[in-house]
């Protein structure tokens, strides 16, 4: 019986099709599923990875809100073109206390995985505001509410809590100093000295220029700033990490 036969024998026979339509599915959720059994092996934690501070993970879950992801993909990928418009490929581990992670192929505005430190905070206001003023052909809509929005967290150790529970590493200090920290970080007047110590390189100031008031705009523009600023991929430890994700 040749090929073209048998495929006409199971076009036309429910049964068959039917099982080899349920086989086909379980081997390609076989594929997708098992990787994740062994996610903590395929994905090495390199050196200055930390979870995001309070205030980050706020401006996080504003960046999803307002559905920033859609149009913005925050993972470089390993070719020429993308690593000289954005800088050194995404690494696994950089969105390993992501959830969900923003890793992705759409892509209609630039790429923000390494954004952090390229533009100053004024920068990013405005183009939040007015993203036209900033980048004439830009598409984006404004979102200057959001600096006339108090950051309103009703239980910021409860939102660390259930990152606990998924895995991302919150100490109790975290939990217990949660809401401390939320307002610690832009408000360059309070001692954040151990702020800083358990989230190295959290960035202490006043990101929307309104030193009376912490918000929405804050906590967006804070998250922003620390994207892809945490780990030096010159540095020769990160560069051994990278060349154990590349020889994957």
């Amino acid at each position: 019986m040749s090929m073209t036969e048998r495929h006409k024998k199971l076009e036309k026979n429910v049964t068959l099709l039917a099982a080899a339509t349920l086989v086909t599915v379980a081997i390609g959720g076989i594929v997708e599923i098992a990787p994740l059994f062994w996610i903590d092996n395929t994905i090495e934690k390199v050196e200055g990875v930390r979870p995001y501070t309070p205030l980050e993970q706020a401006g996080r879950d504003v960046y999803i809100r307002e559905g920033c992801y859609v149009c913005h993909s925050q993972m470089i990928r390993p070719f020429r073109d993308e690593v000289e418009r954005y800088g050194h490929y995404s690494l696994a581990a950089e969105s390993m206390y992501d959830h969900p992670f923003q890793w992705g192929s759409k892509r209609t505005g630039p790429d923000l995985a390494r954004v952090g430190g390229r533009y100053s905070d004024e920068w990013h206001v405005q183009h939040l505001k007015d993203p036209q003023a900033m980048v004439p052909e830009s598409i984006m809509p404004s979102y200057s509410f959001l600096a006339d929005t108090d950051l309103k967290i009703s239980d910021p150790a409860g939102v660390l809590m259930t990152l606990q529970m998924v895995g991302v590493p919150y100490s109790e200090r975290d939990v217990e100093r949660a809401a401390e920290d939320l307002l610690a970080q832009a408000d360059p007047e309070r001692d954040a000295e151990d702020l800083q110590e358990r989230y190295p390189k959290s960035q202490i100031r006043d990101f929307d220029g309104n030193p009376d008031r912490v918000t929405e705009m804050d906590a967006l523009v804070a998250y922003l700033q620390m994207l892809g600023t945490l780990v030096d991929v010159n540095s020769a430890a990160a560069q051994e990490e990278l060349g154990r994700e590349k020889g994957r």
